[in-house]
């Protein structure tokens, strides 16, 4: 725990009601990411804590006004908010998205672009290399990650090598070819951390049984290896073996890091898993049985702010692209409480009532794209009856199994996780919820208005 995740011995006036101050004090006691806000609602400042309340109530005390790091900034906080998550990870991997969607004034961290590490194995490959990358496959590996820190997943990577004795060269080993008998091992095999299949040393059956542990390891059966790692650490230490038993004591921290990674496929970077736009639309087209290529794809998605102030944002993409200028975000007016179907009956029937203005030619879109299940798809078929209004396609796209379901179809279609139709159709949806969520950080709690391209 940092000094900063320690309670806030904060100042009379920061606890007034109704002050930024007052509002951190009432965030819960767990992991989240909190928004620092300007006057105008503008997020000038994005960070983490594993303790929301404590973390953030100390922005408002005498020493962060003092601090030369936060000075500046703590004048300028006019409001605060939080997202709550379920872990440490998941606040920092929060962080890092929203300040590289947001591009908050004063976070300078994080905005350079740099993705987060994943590890990957090639596992097509007749003796799989394991490998440390930001610019991972989508086909023929195992990929773990994303990793918070690209430190600890190298350090886990040294150790797991010493007991797992895998290759991460990218020579293309062939077992049939003769010549890699004379191949000279390079010196990790010298040192026991390869068993050097570029020399053939290991028979492709052995080294994938190598692979093999090492999978049950990544995948959370790490146990016994770190309790056998720990019994070899007290008999080093015993024997004197000192150095042996600080190098285990390392690799068993460094192995207790591999936790400290997300969900390849909950958290995508979108900079990292790039598209081909002009596939994904090909591949729509043949999947919906369309007639002619989809250009113009939209995309609704609903949002809560702690259960209330429910909003929406609706998405378009042409060419399989962001358009920007065709965003448009609602304020839900009819809906009272949490009620998802009865919202996109709302905003689908305000996105296709409405009349176009004069001289001016109405974007329509070949897909229309619900973020949901049966009934979500179900409220915005309902609204465009009512409206007398159809696109050529309408879906939903369920989060959990990326199932996709279609009007008058019982049963959902499931295509590949690496189809490029998937794949563009998660990335509307994602930017459909993004841009949700954003309008929630742009926007004061309290007094949610519509600005710019809203409706």
């Amino acid at each position: 725990m940092t000094d900063r995740d320690q309670p806030a011995d904060t100042d009379n006036d920061a606890v007034l009601p109704g002050t930024p101050g007052a509002k951190a004090r009432a965030f819960p006691a767990q992991p989240g990411v909190y928004l620092m806000k300007d006057a105008q609602g503008r997020v000038i400042y994005v960070g983490k804590a594993k303790n929301l309340r404590n973390r953030a109530s100390h922005y408002f005390t005498k020493a962060a006004a003092d601090d030369p790091r936060t000075a500046d900034m703590v004048p300028l906080i006019a409001d605060i908010d939080h997202i709550p998550v379920e872990t440490e990870v998941d606040a920092l991997l929060t962080e890092a998205r929203l300040i590289k969607d947001i591009q908050p004034r004063f976070n300078v961290e994080l905005k350079d672009g740099k993705s987060f590490p994943y590890l990957q194995i090639r596992i097509r490959e007749e003796f799989p290399r394991i490998e440390f990358t930001r610019t991972p496959r989508r086909k023929g590996v195992r990929l773990y990650g994303p990793f918070t820190s690209a430190g600890g997943l190298r350090m886990a990577l040294r150790a797991l090598q010493r007991v797992f004795q895998f290759r991460t060269c990218k020579l293309p080993i062939r077992s049939k070819d003769a010549r890699w008998r004379w191949f000279r091992p390079c010196i990790l095999h010298s040192i026991r951390q390869c068993t050097a299949p570029c020399n053939l040393r290991v028979t492709r059956e052995d080294y994938r049984k190598q692979i093999k542990r090492l999978i049950w390891v990544l995948e959370g059966k790490k146990d016994r290896l770190v309790r056998r790692m720990q019994r070899d650490m007290v008999q080093a230490s015993t024997a004197m073996q000192f150095e042996k038993a600080a190098r285990l004591r390392d690799d068993i921290k460094a192995l207790a890091g591999l936790g400290r990674r997300g969900d390849v496929d909950r958290d995508v970077q979108p900079e990292v898993f790039t598209i081909d736009p002009r596939k994904g639309l090909k591949s729509l087209k043949q999947i919906l049985t369309m007639e002619r290529l989809p250009r113009v794809i939209e995309g609704i998605d609903i949002a809560h702010l702690s259960g209330t102030d429910t909003v929406a944002s609706l998405v378009c993409f042409i060419d399989g692209l962001p358009f920007k200028p065709g965003y448009r975000r609602f304020r839900i007016r009819t809906v009272a409480g949490v009620d998802d179907y009865a919202s996109i009956r709302e905003v689908v029937s305000r996105r296709f009532s409405r009349e176009t203005p004069e001289g001016e030619e109405e974007i329509f879109p070949d897909i229309l794209l619900i973020d949901g299940g049966k009934g979500q798809l179900s409220a915005a078929r309902e609204a465009l009856l009512d409206a007398g209004r159809q696109p050529p396609r309408l879906l939903s796209l369920a989060k959990q199994n990326e199932e996709i379901f279609l009007p008058d179809q019982p049963e959902p279609l499931v295509l590949s996780r690496h189809s490029e139709a998937l794949r563009l159709l998660q990335s509307v949806r994602d930017e459909a919820h993004r841009f949700a969520r954003h309008y929630h950080h742009l926007l004061r709690r309290k007094r949610i208005e519509d600005d710019g391209p809203s409706a």
